[in-house]
């Protein structure tokens, strides 16, 4: 059964004698293009500078090409791999009437050889073999990610901004406290407000003061994690102010944000990188929501041999840490849910080993079951919501 949103082949029918097909290897100083021209029995390959303008110059180029030869050119399809160049190319094309997929450079299947040959030239012929094969409406071939808006990219900023700012002030709290160990200071708490005034009363286990050096890294240090923790309430009150302004039917993905935060255990943080990360893209169904986050298992079978390697990890790797860890949490905030019972019945055996490996399944029906609640509404069974504000 074909699904409208199914990334994983083409729905479009391919009539190679008026579509041109290109695909694009990019690099930091250089992209190879490499075209398939109705009518012209060579690929070309062009190698240009990263220029939009120079590139949709070239397509035009090779569109009269193919009218030389007779052929009429209908649809121009453009593909290239997703990576640190993100989407702006893709978004950039589309304005200007060019169909733009990005690929998954994980979907697209290469030679096993221990030591194959790569280069970018032979990664063109790969792509645009996979391409081909995608655009005839095969699957297995390659997949495509979804080319998100630049809204859409830039409302989950604030979110990624604040995990690296919580890793950076974890960082420096811990380098305080490794400092003040080796002096024999263990229960300062860098934290506190007063902090900076309490280190020029610190001495050491043998009561001599802090030595000038160290006192005069930890004070600089003091000032990065008062810099820190500043930025993060600043990323949180912007965050609230703006669900406070817009958490209307019009605004689905902050309606979405409100609505997920009810749930009993989750907070504002964890439904706004839900939400932005996972829950308000297109997904097909139950099963895509698992596999994108990476909560599906790889089973590894052959012959008589049949064994489970674990989670593929393959998904977003925000999402499924933050289900992971939002388990742990729903089992103490939602005793009496069906999902928490549910888990509680499967691990009566009280092993360790049980309880890590059905806390990922739990992660992955809850995940489900909040991908249903902001979708339909539906509320999962036993679930405690707070009163809407």
């Amino acid at each position: 059964m074909l699904q409208t949103n199914d990334m994983s082949r083409s729905l479009a029918a391919l009539n190679q004698d008026s579509t041109l097909v290109v695909v694009i290897e990019m690099g930091q100083s250089s992209w190879l293009v490499r075209g398939m021209i109705p009518g012209v029995a060579r690929q070309p390959l062009k190698k240009v500078t990263p220029d939009e303008a120079g590139l949709l110059k070239l397509l035009h180029r090779w569109r009269s090409e193919a009218v030389r030869m007779s052929r009429e050119i209908e649809r121009i399809v453009v593909a290239y791999e997703a990576g640190r160049d993100g989407f702006w190319l893709a978004r950039w094309l589309r304005a200007r009437d060019i169909e733009v997929y990005v690929i998954h450079p994980s979907s697209v299947a290469v030679s096993r050889e221990h030591r194959r040959a790569k280069t970018d030239r032979l990664d063109t012929e790969l792509l645009m073999r996979a391409f081909v094969g995608w655009l005839r409406g095969e699957k297995r071939h390659c997949s495509m990610a979804a080319i998100p808006t630049i809204e859409e990219e830039d409302a989950k900023r604030p979110n990624r901004e604040r995990q690296k700012l919580v890793g950076d002030r974890t960082r420096i709290v811990n380098r305080i406290k490794a400092t003040l160990a080796r002096l024999g200071i263990c229960s300062f708490k860098p934290t506190l407000r007063n902090a900076v005034n309490r280190l020029t009363g610190l001495r050491a286990r043998d009561g001599t003061p802090l030595p000038e050096n160290t006192q005069a890294e930890l004070r600089r240090d003091m000032v990065r994690l008062r810099l820190v923790s500043a930025q993060i309430k600043e990323i949180e009150e912007e965050r609230l102010r703006k669900l406070a302004a817009s958490a209307s039917p019009q605004n689905s993905s902050h309606a979405m944000v409100c609505l997920i935060a009810r749930v009993l255990g989750i907070g504002i943080e964890t439904a706004d990188m839900l939400v932005n990360e996972i829950l308000s893209r297109h997904l097909r169904d139950s099963k895509a929501i698992a596999r994108y986050a990476g909560l599906t298992g790889s089973p590894d079978e052959s012959g008589r041999r049949r064994r489970e390697k674990g989670l593929t990890r393959a998904g977003n790797t925000r999402v499924r840490r933050g289900m992971i860890q939002l388990a742990w949490r729903f089992l103490r905030f939602q005793k009496q849910s069906a999902l928490a019972q549910w888990f509680q019945a499967r691990t009566a055996d009280g092993r360790s080993g049980t309880r890590k490996t059905m806390i990922v399944a739990l992660a992955r029906k809850l995940l489900i079951a909040l991908w249903r609640l902001a979708t339909t509404g539906e509320i999962p069974q036993g679930v405690s919501l707070r009163p809407a504000v």
